[in-house]
């Protein structure tokens, strides 16, 4: 598929966007990097590829375990952080399920809601760089 260089060189892309990122950035990055993997899976369902559906589900649950769920912050806000990490379970949950019996209903759910999630997040992060890029107001000048 690739040639060995060529895999380095993508290594080498993807590594340096991530280690230049910041942290709403990074969250980004695991939301598209898993949403590719479940799409991939999907596609791997829809074409009997059972190796591919493996290993596609698998880097989509690591995506959500060791990443999204990981990347929770409940001293921040720990109700939305309780309901995230409820919902991320859920995911890999169905992700599971798709993965057991071949059956793309669960993935495709996952995909949904993790689109939600994601969408949600760069609402989030757009506010955020806003915020930083407003001037700040000096009082008694």
């Amino acid at each position: 598929m690739f040639s060995p260089a060529s895999a380095r060189a993508a290594s080498s892309y993807r590594k340096a966007s991530v280690d230049g990122a910041s942290p709403y950035q990074l969250i980004n990055i695991l939301f598209e990097r898993t949403l590719q993997s479940v799409r991939s899976a999907r596609l791997s369902i829809q074409q009997g590829d059972v190796d591919g559906k493996c290993q596609h589900i698998g880097m989509a649950v690591r995506y959500i375990e060791e990443g999204l769920k990981l990347g929770l912050n409940p001293d921040r806000n720990d109700d939305l952080a309780n309901r995230l990490s409820s919902l991320y379970d859920y995911c890999v949950r169905q992700l599971t399920l798709g993965n057991l019996r071949s059956d793309e209903t669960p993935v495709a759910e996952v995909q949904q809601l993790v689109e939600q999630i994601a969408e949600g997040w760069r609402g989030i992060a757009n506010e955020a760089q806003q915020v930083r890029a407003m001037p700040s107001l000096s009082v008694g000048a």
